[in-house]
């Protein structure tokens, strides 16, 4: 008989990666969109994840849950009452499903957290590590943060296994936000202003390495009760991420050397220092641990990762105008 696995956020970005990927588990998903149903393949049941929620009938039968539902936004813009709505969600929700998995006899409970738990930046300081005191600054980390805590705590309490993961920007087939918009205006071929921000450095992990690693984490004896960050152990600056979309579209790469102090300023004056800082700063992740404790290596470079996402982007652009 094959273990089952509950997995929410089924319909995301990471959630519907890691469907086709978990054909040796009895899977059932829990996402708010698809309507609630029972079909050959999966079990499927639509309910919200918050503090309120009932979930013991996904939970039935359930040996392991991977964790991906989140709010990643604000919805109603950046009102007072923005970390409650994250907190709702992302601290409360999760440790109300942990709390129903733990007493429906659920053995492991993977959670998919993020690297801003430990911050925003690294430059002048080494890499984070899993050990680093978590120092999250939006509410979305810090949500995230507490969740963090509240599961190792219930670990401790009911013995239910807790595995968490940090992973840094993720990219793939259907990403969308920033990496999206930036491969988009790449593949134009457009002379780009990045040429002088090629000393920063930036930890990537390719959603396919990241649902190897999540795979893996299932059944791993060493796995629970970790805290694990991801990557593809090849860090890249502004300027060499943008030569490898250009490389993997097959686009001319020009780069125009505009100073570092350029961005600053313009970031300063128009109130977008947070999204300046993320352009021409660093932000890395040391996987060591991740890689010592599971033996785990990710199996896709970087470079193949682009590649594949290049590919996924281009075809979709050609179907979108064919309609």
């Amino acid at each position: 008989m094959k273990a089952r696995v509950l997995l929410t956020g089924s319909s995301g970005f990471i959630g519907n990666s890691l469907i086709d990927r978990l054909d040796e588990y009895d899977l059932s998903l829990l996402n708010r969109t698809l309507k609630t149903s029972v079909t050959d393949e999966h079990r499927v049941f639509r309910k919200e994840i918050n503090s309120a929620g009932d979930y013991r009938s996904a939970l039935l039968g359930c040996n392991y849950v991977i964790h991906c539902a989140a709010r990643v936004h604000v919805m109603n813009g950046r009102g007072a009452d923005s970390l409650e709505q994250y907190r709702d969600i992302n601290t409360l929700g999760t440790i109300n499903l942990a709390r129903q998995a733990s007493a429906s006899g659920v053995k492991r409970f993977i959670f998919i957290s993020s690297v801003k738990v430990n911050g925003e930046s690294t430059s002048n300081r080494n890499p984070f590590t899993e050990s680093d005191i978590r120092a999250a600054s939006d509410f979305y980390g810090q949500s995230k943060s507490e969740a963090e805590e509240l599961l190792l705590e219930l670990a401790e309490e009911t013995g239910l296994e807790i595995v968490i993961i940090r992973p840094t920007l993720v990219y793939g087939p259907g990403v969308k936000a920033n990496f999206s918009a930036l491969m988009k205006v790449v593949s134009k071929g457009f002379p780009l202003p990045f040429g002088c921000i090629n000393t920063n450095l930036r930890s990537l992990v390719s959603v396919d390495n990241l649902v190897d690693l999540i795979i893996t984490c299932i059944k791993h004896p060493k796995a629970s009760n970790q805290v694990f960050l991801v990557s593809d152990d090849h860090d890249v600056s502004t300027l060499g991420m943008v030569q490898e979309m250009a490389k993997a579209l097959g686009r001319k790469n020009w780069q125009i050397p505009v100073p570092i102090w350029c961005f600053k300023v313009l970031g300063k004056l128009l109130n977008k220092e947070s999204s300046v800082d993320r352009l021409v700063g660093s932000l890395q992740v040391d996987i060591s641990h991740t890689k010592e404790t599971l033996n785990w290596y990710p199996p896709q470079t970087l470079s193949e990762g682009f590649e594949k996402t290049a590919n996924w982007f281009l075809k979709s652009k050609l179907q979108d105008t064919k309609k």
